[in-house]
């Protein structure tokens, strides 16, 4: 599914998506910002898009630190353990 050359690009992995809001929760390994574009890849996803929006505990932020749960609007359906990479 991922190679380890990809490894240190790893953003984090999903760990629940909401599909009525089109929103995944993303478990950070590394820092994200807003307008970092990103990867997610896993069994079904494959696709790249721009972070517009990050939020932390219900509220808008600029970036998410390491260890966090931050949520992100995403065009396409994800599921559970797929992984999240810095887009190239």
């Amino acid at each position: 599914m991922v190679d380890d050359k990809n490894q240190k690009d790893q953003l984090g992995k999903i760990t629940h998506f909401y599909s009525k809001i089109g929103v995944g929760i993303i478990k950070l390994d590394k820092e994200l910002k807003v307008g970092d574009e990103i990867q997610i890849k896993g069994n079904t996803s494959d696709f790249k898009q721009k972070v517009d929006e990050l939020q932390f505990d219900h509220k808008n932020i600029d970036k998410g630190e390491k260890g966090q749960e931050v949520g992100v609007k995403l065009s396409q359906k994800v599921r559970d353990g797929d992984v999240v990479f810095i887009a190239k």
